[in-house]
C-alpha cells in the first residue's frame, strides 16, 4: 500500500518564505512552473500560495504586488496529514475517492462501432496509448505505465 511519504520521496517541496514580496512569489512560482507553493516562517508551515491567492487577493483588490508580503494574502486555512498515512487515508481526509479505474484493452485494429458505443453509454472515457498502434500483449503494460503516471 502506497503511502504519502513514498509520493513525497526524492521530490523536492518547492516553498517560499513569508516575509517574501508577492511579485517574488510569483516568479518564483513562474519559474517553477506550479500554480500553487507552500509558504514557511522558518521550518514552520504557515500557509500556501496560489493563483487563485493572486487574483482575488492581491489582482482584485489592487494591491501592489512588489510591496504586499505573502503572508498578507496566502491561505491560511490548510488540512495536513501525516506522511506515514496510506493514500487512501490521504485522498478521505481530503474529501475524495479514490478513482475506481476500469480498462478495456481493445483488439488489434481497435473497437467496433457498437462497441465504443456501448463504452460511452457507460460513461467510459477513451484514452490514447500513443500514435502507434500496439500489439494486444504490450498493450496492457502501457496502459498501466499510464494510469501510473497519472496517479504519481
Amino acid at each position: 500500500m502506497s503511502r504519502v511519504r513514498d509520493i513525497l520521496q526524492n521530490r523536492e517541496l518547492f516553498h517560499v518564505e513569508e516575509n517574501d514580496t508577492v511579485a517574488n512569489v510569483v516568479r518564483r512560482m513562474a519559474e517553477i512552473r506550479v500554480g500553487a507553493i507552500l509558504v514557511f516562517e522558518g521550518e514552520q508551515l504557515r500557509g500556501v500560495f496560489s493563483e487563485r491567492d493572486l487574483m482575488k487577493r492581491v489582482v482584485l483588490e489592487r494591491l501592489d504586488p512588489e510591496l504586499t508580503l505573502v503572508k498578507n494574502v496566502m491561505s491560511t486555512d490548510i488540512a495536513t496529514i501525516d506522511e506515514t498515512a496510506s493514500l487512501e487515508e490521504a485522498m478521505a481526509a481530503a474529501g475524495q475517492e479514490m478513482p475506481a479505474l476500469e480498462i478495456a484493452i481493445g483488439p488489434e485494429g481497435g473497437w467496433a462501432p457498437d462497441e465504443e458505443a456501448l463504452f460511452d453509454a457507460n460513461g467510459w472515457r477513451a484514452a490514447s496509448l500513443g500514435p502507434r498502434i500496439l500489439r494486444a500483449e504490450t498493450a496492457a503494460i502501457a496502459a498501466l505505465a499510464v494510469v501510473a503516471s497519472y496517479l504519481e
